[in-house]
């Protein structure tokens, strides 16, 4: 198994959903993710420029989410992999995403998605 970077349970708002009444307000997002990343030459030299550097991704993703606006979850998960692959030591990227709430008697409706650079060519 590559080495992986974990980003879990990041809580945002943002407006979301396709119903007047999501778009009227913010709602909370559950976000979770997975880089793949070769760690081995941070891991060697405990350098950070050696280190993929998730405090810059976690904050590109923030102000990517909290000022935009999405009709659907997969939408955003698809922008928010593409922040995660601006890195080129990362290799794919894992993102989930829940809306809490979304369904009564459920807890959640999320979606996983699973992409590389290559999803993305010619985009």
């Amino acid at each position: 198994m590559p080495d992986q970077i974990h980003i879990s349970d990041l809580l945002l708002r943002t407006i979301i959903g396709i119903n007047e009444e999501e778009r009227n307000k913010r709602q909370d997002v559950l976000i979770n993710l997975t880089l793949q990343v070769d760690l081995r030459a941070a891991g060697r030299s405990d350098e950070i420029s050696d280190a993929v550097n998730y405090r810059t991704i976690t904050k590109e993703i923030i102000d990517l989410v909290e000022n935009s606006q999405f009709q659907l979850v997969e939408k955003m998960a698809d922008e928010v992999a593409k922040i995660c692959l601006k890195d080129d030591r990362v290799q794919q990227t894992t993102i989930r995403i829940e809306k809490p709430g979304a369904l009564r008697f459920a807890r959640s409706v999320g979606v996983t998605v699973e992409r590389t650079r290559d999803d993305f060519s010619g985009v």
